[in-house]
């Protein structure tokens, strides 16, 4: 057992480490970006990104065809997690699970509530995810400050919540809707997962190429393709047994890790965070929209993370993972207000032909996250270490 443990453990480290390191990466993107816009070659680098190469432009190649991928690897990571990591033991995932919900509901309702029967109402979507990638960098830069198993915990409720977002995105931002695609999106899926349980196909080409069908299908039907990635990841044979000899999800989840890193997220942020700081941008910060985005990824997540979290443990149906306790909690909701990757890429569907609130949507989920990477740092640095020596009251005893 403790072989195994091991083994899950330098997994699960590799995933981390990657995640950090896009997280800087990430954190360069976005101030280039922000820079080369706002500079006298402005003009010429966002037409860059509206280059047509065929029948969609280069901004669209990767918001819905590079992104496949990062996709793609967030729902082999939460494969793994299912079948042998934290999220395994039934007890130890509804922790994170009520977490991701919370995080969830509390932002939306903020959003909501400052936006109901406006134009902007759209916006609901834009707080309610986390960015791992920043999220883990900030905890990266902890270090041994902070237990292992808040790593563990934030990337578990992190995944789900990302998770959550793409349910919405499939649900909320469908702008025209094709059965017939839909049907043949499914057909294909059910031919690889008879490929996976059934005749045991073990080779990973049948499976990518499938996919590939998969998501062309998917992007025709009008839901959004990033849903085929995920439900790709869950036909892709795996065995915790075989994690020695690398399942083939677990072959590429490792093979997927420094491209998603190094050239996906950081080409996302290149393409999507040129915001432009015209003269009017304060005022587009006090719009309601953006209003509800800054205080649904501030205040909504934290509150929505440690609220849920709290009345699952009150009411006997999880308890505290080792090593954590409820400020520990409250920092890791404090991060999840880092809203970034997701955020942006729902603001993308959610604002389509309005550059007016792209532009503010933006530059509202760059401040809060900012902050809220701040504030989530500052939180866990001198309060962390305290919280873990002394623990806080457990409610549910």
């Amino acid at each position: 057992m403790e072989t195994e443990q091991r083994k899950l453990s330098n997994t699960f480290n590799k995933f981390f480490d990657s995640e950090k390191s896009s997280g800087v990466l990430l954190m360069f993107c976005t101030a280039l970006a922000l820079a080369i816009t706002n500079s006298s070659f402005g003009g010429r680098y966002l037409a860059f990104w509206q280059t047509k190469l065929g029948s969609l432009t280069l901004e669209h190649w990767i918001n819905d065809g590079l992104m496949a991928v990062f996709f793609l690897l967030i729902g082999l990571e939460l494969e793994r997690e299912l079948y042998s990591g934290e999220l395994s033991n039934i007890k130890n995932a509804l922790l994170p699970m009520f977490a991701a919900v919370g995080g969830m509901v509390a932002p939306a309702a903020i959003h909501f509530a400052l936006n109901a029967g406006t134009p902007s109402q759209a916006g609901i979507g834009i707080p309610m995810a986390t960015d791992i990638a920043f999220a883990l960098a900030v905890l990266a830069i902890l270090g041994k400050r902070v237990p292992a198993s808040l790593k563990v915990f934030v990337v578990a409720f992190a995944v789900m919540d990302d998770l959550g977002a793409i349910v919405i995105i499939a649900a909320v931002y469908t702008t025209k809707f094709s059965l017939a695609y839909l049907l043949g999106a499914l057909a294909v899926w059910t031919v690889l997962v008879v490929l996976n349980r059934f005749l045991r196909v073990m080779s990973r080409v049948p499976y990518l190429l499938g996919g590939a069908v998969m998501w062309y299908f998917m992007l025709q039907s009008g839901v959004h393709a990033t849903i085929a990635s995920v439900a790709l990841a869950f036909a892709i044979p795996y065995s915790a047994k075989d994690e020695d000899q690398a399942s083939p999800s677990h072959k590429l989840e490792h093979l997927l890790h420094k491209p998603v890193a190094f050239i996906v997220l950081p080409l996302f942020a290149l393409a999507n965070t040129g915001v432009v700081l015209g003269g009017d941008w304060v005022q587009g910060l006090a719009s309601m929209n953006s209003l509800g985005i800054a205080a649904g990824l501030l205040l909504g997540k934290p509150l929505g993370v440690v609220l849920l979290s709290f009345l699952a443990v009150a009411i006997g149906l999880c308890q505290l993972p080792t090593g954590l306790s409820w400020r520990h909690i409250f920092g890791a909701g404090i991060l999840g207000g880092i809203g970034f990757t997701m955020s942006i890429f729902i603001t993308n569907l959610a604002f389509a032909g309005e550059p007016a609130a792209l532009n503010s949507s933006k530059m509202a989920i760059l401040l809060a996250s900012l902050t809220a990477g701040t504030l989530g740092f500052l939180w866990l640095r001198f309060l962390g270490r305290e919280a873990a020596a002394g623990g806080d009251p457990d409610p549910a005893g």
